[in-house]
């Protein structure tokens, strides 16, 4: 049997005091729409290992582009070791650190899934992160400033759903 916590719910109150944000990179902007189109290709494939793989790819690809926009690269002895992109972002964008936690425990069974290995995901795995990727661009895609459409819709869209700050999360 398992409990599913559902995680706070972004205040959709306006701020106080409007802040002129910075122009969001390019870079950043083909990002997120690579992100997109790889979250359309994961909501419309058929078997789960391809769709588990694609919506973390299309994580991968929003967060690429939170740490296009953020990112300053630095010279120093820690920077010299390589380490995932799930680990930079909690570092650039703190307010993410859950959701890179999320994606960087599910990064092993994309792995897996990748390597047309059958049987490491389940349907419902497969629904979840599709579902959970589509609220993860619409978050970042928010945090850059940048306007964003929901991805998929029907039993796979979450568009229905208040916006989410963290990953919902299964307790076995």
């Amino acid at each position: 049997m398992s409990l599913r916590t559902l995680a706070p719910v972004v205040s959709a109150a306006p701020a106080a005091a409007a802040v002129p944000r910075p122009a969001v990179p390019g870079q950043s902007r083909d990002l997120l729409a690579g992100s997109a189109r790889e979250l359309l290709a994961a909501g419309t494939a058929d078997d789960p290992e391809t769709r588990y793989a694609r919506a973390h790819l299309a994580a991968l690809r929003a967060s690429a582009a939170v740490l296009a926009a953020r990112a300053r690269p630095t010279r120093s002895r820690r920077s010299s070791r390589v380490r995932s992109a799930w680990v930079l972002l909690a570092e650039v964008a703190p307010e993410l650190a859950e959701w890179a936690a999320f994606f960087a425990a599910g990064a092993g069974k994309r792995a897996a899934a990748e390597a047309g290995l059958h049987g490491v995901v389940t349907e419902r795995e497969a629904d979840d992160l599709v579902r959970e990727a589509e609220t993860f661009l619409a978050l970042v895609a928010r945090s850059l400033g940048v306007a964003h459409q929901p991805v998929l819709d029907g039993d796979r869209s979450c568009s229905d759903m208040p916006m989410r700050t963290t990953p919902v999360r299964t307790a076995s």
